[in-house]
C-alpha cells in the first residue's frame, strides 16, 4: 500500500494526497548476517523424518528421562508453593536450588556456597551471559580444536577473534596454550575438557594442572563448561581445572541439568567470582530477568525427594552399552583407513575418514540413506579438516545404532566404492 507523503489543499478547497514508496528500514545489526545458524540444528531440521536414524543431534535418550519423578517435583511444588512457583523470582535463582547445586559442586572438589552460583536458562545462556560480560569487540578468546559450536557462535556474536590452541587426542597442548598467551594477549580460554563436543576427548589432569598454572601466571580468564562430566562410564573421574591451585578466582565453571535430567526444563547454572558473577547477574536481567521459577522449584524438589546420581548411573550405563554398540559396528560401516577414538563417558565420538573424503560433500548422500552425522568444518575455528565428522551414539538404542551403521556404510561405499 503507497504510503500517504503530505496533504495540500486547492484554491478550490480538495484536499490532494501526494504518495511515495515506502522508505527502506535500517539494515540488521552486521553480527546477526554475518554469523551463519547452527548447522546441527539445520540438519535435525531436514532429518525430522522418523525413518531417519539420527547420529546428528547431541539429544538425551528420551525414554531414560525420569518423568515420573520429574512430574512428581512438579506436582508437589504446585500442592505446596504454587503462588511462589508462578511468581516472579530474583535474577541469581531460587535460594533452594542454589544451595542444592553449591554442595554438589563443593562434593566435586570446588568449595562453593550459594552465593557463588547463578541459574541460568540452561548452560548455553551462562556461556551467553560470560561473553557479554568479558568480551569487548576485538578481544581475543582461546578455545579447543575443535571446538563446541555454540560457543563458537557466541563469542563470534560479541565480536571476539577467536584463536585455536592446537592439540592431539588427549586434547589441547599446554605448551602450545602458553606460547598463544604470550603471544595473542587473550581475555579468556573456553575448554570443555570432560567427553568434550565434539571430539568426546577427555583432558587429562596433569594438563589441566598446566592450564590452572598458565592461566595464574598469564592472567587469564578460564572458561570451564562440563555439560557432560557426570555421564562417565568408565575410568576415574577427573577434578575440574577450577579445583587446581590458584584456578577457583579466575575460573567460570558452567554445569547442566540438560544431560543428566531433561533438556526441555533449560536449568543450568554458573559459578564464578563474585564480581563476574554480578556482571553476568546484570546481563541476565537485559536477557530475561530470570530463569521460570517454576523449573527451578520442580528441580529442587527433585534434588531433594529423589537420587540423581543413581538416575544417572543408570543412564550412563545405557549410554555405555549405546557407545560400545556404536564401536563395534564402525568397523565395517567406515572407508578402510578411517581412524576414531573411544570416549570415556558423555555423548560423541569423533571420525576421520581417510584423505579426500569431505563429509560435508558427502552429507546428503548420507541423508538419502535414512542417516545423519554432523560433518566436522562448522566446529573449527580456523582451517577445518573437512575429512571429519561427529557422531552422537546416546540417542539410538544398541539395535538401532546397528542399523543406522550399516545404512551409513551403504551410503558411504555408493560414493567412494572400494
Amino acid at each position: 500500500m503507497p504510503r500517504v507523503r503530505g496533504l495540500a489543499a486547492s484554491p478550490e478547497g480538495a484536499v490532494h494526497v501526494s504518495v511515495s514508496a515506502p522508505a527502506a528500514l535500517p539494515a540488521l545489526a552486521a553480527r546477526a548476517t554475518a554469523i551463519g545458524g547452527s548447522p546441527v540444528r539445520d540438519i535435525l531440521a531436514v532429518t525430522a523424518r522418523p525413518e531417519v536414524i539420527n547420529f546428528a543431534g547431541g539429544l538425551p535418550a528420551p525414554e531414560l528421562f525420569d518423568s515420573a519423578g520429574i512430574a512428581e517435583a512438579y506436582a508437589a511444588v504446585f500442592r505446596d508453593e504454587s503462588a511462589r512457583a508462578l511468581q516472579y523470582a530474583t535474577t541469581e535463582g531460587e535460594p533452594a536450588l542454589r544451595t542444592a547445586l553449591a554442595a554438589r559442586t563443593t562434593v566435586r572438589g570446588v568449595p562453593t556456597g550459594p552465593d557463588d552460583l547463578m541459574v541460568t536458562t540452561g548452560s548455553q545462556q551462562g556461556l551467553s551471559l560470560l561473553a557479554t560480560a568479558l568480551i569487548e569487540p576485538g578481544d581475543t578468546v582461546l578455545v579447543e580444536e575443535p571446538c563446541y559450536l555454540a560457543a563458537l557462535q557466541a563469542f563470534a556474536f560479541a565480536g571476539a577473534r577467536v584463536v585455536s590452541v592446537p592439540g592431539d587426542g588427549d586434547g589441547l597442548d599446554p605448551a602450545a596454550l602458553d606460547e598463544l598467551v604470550a603471544r595473542e594477549r587473550p581475555k579468556l580460554l573456553y575448554v570443555v575438557p570432560n567427553f568434550q563436543n565434539p571430539s568426546g576427548r577427555t583432558l587429562p589432569t596433569a594438563r589441566r594442572a598446566a592450564v590452572a598454572e598458565i592461566a595464574v601466571r598469564r592472567g587469564l580468564w578460564i572458561v570451564e563448561d562440563d555439560p557432560y562430566g557426570e555421564l562417565r562410564f568408565e575410568g576415574e573421574r577427573v577434578p575440574w581445572i577450577a579445583a587446581h591451585p590458584g584456578a577457583a578466582d579466575r575460573t567460570a565453571l558452567l554445569g547442566s541439568f540438560s544431560k543428566v535430567m531433561a533438556p526441555g526444563l533449560r536449568l543450568g547454572w554458573l559459578r564464578a567470582p563474585a564480581a563476574l558473577l554480578r556482571a553476568c547477574a546484570v546481563a541476565k536481567q537485559a536477557a530475561d530477568l530470570h530463569t521460570p521459577t517454576v523449573n527451578q522449584l520442580a528441580a529442587a524438589r527433585y534434588l531433594a525427594d529423589r537420587d540423581l546420581d543413581a538416575h544417572v548411573a543408570r543412564v550412563a550405563a545405557a549410554y555405555g552399552e549405546r557407545r560400545d554398540a556404536m564401536l563395534a559396528g564402525l568397523p565395517d560401516a567406515l572407508p578402510r583407513g578411517s581412524v576414531w577414538n573411544r570416549p570415556e563417558g558423555g555423548m560423541f565420538l569423533w571420525v576421520r575418514l581417510p584423505d579426500g573424503h569431505d563429509t560435508t560433500a558427502l552429507l546428503p548422500e548420507v541423508v538419502r540413506h535414512d542417516v545423519a552425522y554432523v560433518p566436522g568444518a562448522p566446529f573449527y575455528a580456523g582451517t577445518p579438516d573437512p575429512a571429519t565428522l561427529r557422531l552422537c551414539f546416546v540417542t539410538q538404542t544398541p539395535a538401532e545404532i546397528a542399523e543406522g551403521l550399516r545404512r551409513l556404510g551403504t551410503a558411504l561405499a555408493a560414493h567412494h566404492p572400494a
